[in-house]
């Protein structure tokens, strides 16, 4: 059994790597679809959204008795609550020009088509991918094909 979390900024290509995972046959669960995160409360105040530990451990642990690869992407406050759990943290990063110029083509999810979402993108971009990537095992350009991409990941399956 192994796990990996595919983690990075919106526009990365986390959703489209994935799809081309489970094309190929692995198992993969993309978080920013369906029930896995809910607004939580955070220890300093107020609330984010956030993986719903309880399903992420449900999760993890039932594919534990698998022998097949689990891939969960996502990036979400609470993610490193379940480093230990992954054998590879895998940052997916692109320049901030290029992670723009795919939200503003892609019609797959509205997040990042007004102004004000593309400044928190950028924001967000400078804050927190330099965290991502102080955990990363391992970080890959997605500037690349998809083909790539995906290649990588599979070796690291």
């Amino acid at each position: 059994m192994t796990v990996i979390l595919v983690t990075g900024m919106s526009g990365t290509g986390k959703s489209t790597t994935l799809e081309a995972l489970a094309l190929k046959g692995f198992h993969t669960v993309d978080t920013d679809i369906g029930d896995w995160i809910a607004d939580l409360p955070l220890p300093g105040g107020g609330t984010e959204p956030q993986w719903r530990p309880d399903r992420i451990d449900a999760l993890i642990t039932e594919h534990e008795r698998s022998p097949e690869t689990l891939f969960i992407a996502g990036t979400v406050w609470n993610q490193q609550d379940f480093y230990s759990r992954f054998d590879h943290i895998v940052l997916l990063s692109a320049p901030i020009d290029v992670v723009l110029e795919r939200i503003a083509a892609r019609d797959t999810n509205p997040f990042g088509k007004a102004p004000e979402e593309r400044e928190r993108i950028i924001a967000d971009t400078a804050e927190i991918e330099p965290l991502l990537r102080e955990s990363a095992t391992v970080e890959i350009d997605t500037r690349g094909p998809l083909a790539d991409v995906v290649a990588q990941l599979e070796d690291l399956a």
